[in-house]
């Protein structure tokens, strides 16, 4: 029978690796034994105490049933299995090290890249702000950006082509986990030249309703939002995917349009475009981050989160 013997004797050699091998910790305090011929330089190397170190060598040498390690007065000798011992020790170690090496690639990989998608007000407004601000954080992110709809952020979360999405909306779509970030409000607009623009009152919902405007297409958070504070009544004179388009329609006259606050910042201010109050009805909506359900963002999805909640 061996010098040490573990529990099992020479038979063992049931039950998972994990509790037959010892670990890196382990392994690693061998191979300094080894190199230094000493186990309190080799303690002092890998940050231990002597006597943990002691302890640990004695732990390792029940584990595997043999002695590893001679101590006198005048250092510590390996023995003959420990000898060997080391030696396998020391491939595992080296692949261990590789092991490490890939993760690391993985995860530099990862965070080398950010893939965004947004829906239009948001892409178009908010995010440039926030991208320039990472950027100083991350230099070395590279960031893509996707604008569609809310209905299609959605999609391209749950397909795995985007790592962080942004909707505007009155609620979460299927399948996401979702933050508030913001609010938005959408307004009626009109060139100065409509009708609209001499109101000396408010429209009402019915009147808003029965008027044909130029909307954001269906699946679209404004639309989203409008359809349902009128009941589903709102009616499309020009259905247009993009809110610059909406804007440069309104602003030529060919109608009203309800669009985001956010959006027809500058038109206002200009007069290029003039704002319509609009009585009895809720336009206000929630902006939202959005990710794929149980799946929180790390890395630099995770900085571009906290940035828009600064």
């Amino acid at each position: 029978m061996s010098e040490v013997e573990g529990p099992g004797g020479r038979g063992e050699g049931a039950g998972s690796l994990a509790h037959r091998v010892p670990d890196l910790a382990a392994l690693e305090l061998l191979l300094a034994v080894a190199r230094l011929g000493s186990l309190g330089a080799a303690a002092r190397e890998v940050g231990i105490t002597q006597p943990a170190a002691s302890s640990r060598v004695r732990s390792m040498e029940r584990q595997l049933g043999v002695a590893l390690v001679d101590r006198s007065p005048r250092g510590s000798r390996l023995t003959d299995a420990g000898v060997l011992v080391t030696d396998w020790a020391r491939r595992v170690v080296e692949a261990a090290a590789a092991f490490d090496a890939g993760a690391r690639a993985l995860r530099d990989r990862r965070e080398s890249r950010l893939r965004v998608a947004a829906s239009m007000t948001i892409a178009e407004y908010l995010l440039p702000g926030w991208l320039l601000a990472l950027h100083a954080e991350r230099p070395d992110t590279a960031v893509s950006l996707l604008a569609g709809n809310s209905a299609r952020v959605a999609e391209l979360l749950l397909s795995g082509e985007a790592d962080l999405g942004f909707v505007e909306g009155l609620s979460v779509p299927a399948g996401l986990d979702a933050v508030v970030i913001g609010h938005d409000r959408l307004i009626v607009v009109t060139a100065p030249g409509h009708p609209w623009a001499r109101r000396r009152r408010p429209l009402s919902p019915q009147e808003l309703g029965e008027t044909p405007l130029i909307l954001r297409e269906r699946g679209s958070g404004t639309r989203q939002v409008l359809d349902a504070a009128l009941g589903g009544l709102a009616r499309p004179l020009i259905e247009l995917s993009s809110t610059t388009a909406v804007k440069a329609s309104a602003v030529s006259g060919a109608g009203p349009s309800v669009l985001s606050e956010l959006a027809v910042r500058e038109e206002l201010a200009l007069r290029r475009l003039v704002a319509v109050p609009v009585e009895g009805v809720s336009l206000r909506r929630d902006l939202r981050a959005v990710w794929p359900k149980g799946h929180r963002p790390t890395g630099p999805a995770r900085d571009l989160l906290a940035l828009t909640r600064a």
